[in-house]
């Protein structure tokens, strides 16, 4: 396979992937704007969190001047200015798919085709919670549509472990990210943590990630932190788990490995994250800082994302 080729579909799915994160931190945002009072409803700080996930506080500052509902869903949704906004996502990953359509299957083709088409028909519109609640539910179902197409009618050769490695990296730093702000950001100093709105909030990370259910089959109790923390750091079984993500990383970057006939730096790298991961433990984690654990994990996570790019990319 050309490495433009393999480009274009790593990218592909990292781009479509981040799209889904936008739209579930913006949903999770909408939730917790919509608390009432006794909960301390209005005056939490949901969409600076909203900005802090994404990691686009920087680029947002010169473009608007305050931080609120109207300016951060305009910005994460909807700002061709915003690289890892929902349109620029769909976009750029429209772009890819053009670029390798050949090497993709029909559905997988239509999903993300029909999915800029459809976006476009959003643009310019002035949506009510309700409506801007619904459009993100759409846009969670295109990457659920796109990957499902993947998962089910691709030949499971190089073109598909590509798509897999961008799935995979991408999500393990949108986990990392999302779990880190709920941490250490969107709690209010004024607000006692394991109390009523830590509580709303901690189920809120759980039901955007898909994890609220799985939660309650695994511990079987009331959502405590550092349990949540176990389920999305160290739980294999958990999709979207920083160890489930590197146990895909490490098989399919060995499939390619053994297709090549070369193994190299972002094979080691991925094993000796997994190794760690499955070595920790949380009261570890937690005994030496959550925040530096997860800041580190981001850190070797780019580094790899890196490495990858470096040995079959370019």
């Amino acid at each position: 396979m050309l490495s433009r080729t393999a480009d274009n579909l790593f990218w592909l799915s990292r781009y479509t992937e981040r799209a889904d994160f936008i739209a579930r931190i913006l949903d999770a945002a909408l939730r917790l704007t919509a608390l009432p009072a006794s909960y301390g409803g209005g005056e939490t700080n949901e969409w600076e969190s909203a900005l802090a996930s994404a990691g686009s506080a920087e680029l947002f500052r010169p473009l608007y001047d305050s931080v609120n509902e109207h300016t951060v869903r305009d910005f994460l949704a909807f700002s061709p200015h915003n690289p890892s906004s929902i349109r620029c996502c769909l976009q750029t990953a429209r772009e890819n798919a053009r670029s390798v359509r050949t090497a993709l299957t029909v559905e997988m083709w239509e999903a993300i085709n029909e999915a800029w088409l459809t976006l476009r028909s959003y643009e310019g519109r002035d949506f009510t919670r309700e409506e801007f609640a619904r459009f993100l539910d759409w846009v969670k179902g295109v990457s659920l549509a796109f990957d499902g197409s993947a998962y089910r009618t691709m030949l499971r050769n190089d073109a598909y472990w590509f798509t897999r490695l961008g799935v995979a990296i991408e999500r393990a730093d949108n986990t990392a990210r999302i779990l880190d702000v709920k941490y250490h950001v969107l709690l209010p100093e004024t607000e006692r943590v394991g109390g009523s709105l830590d509580y709303f909030q901690w189920t809120t990370i759980l039901r955007e990630v898909s994890a609220l259910t799985a939660y309650h089959w695994v511990y079987r109790e009331s959502i405590k932190p550092w349990l949540v923390a176990d389920l999305l750091i160290l739980n294999r079984q958990m999709p979207r788990s920083l160890a489930n993500c590197y146990e895909m990383l490490v098989r399919h970057l060995d499939l390619i490995a053994d297709a090549y006939g070369r193994r190299g730096p972002s094979q080691r790298l991925a094993s000796n994250m997994l190794s760690r991961l499955d070595s920790a433990s949380v009261e570890a984690v937690f005994a030496g800082g959550l925040h530096e654990f997860i800041q580190g994990f981001i850190q070797d996570n780019n580094r790899l994302g890196g490495a990858i790019a470096e040995q079959y990319l370019v």
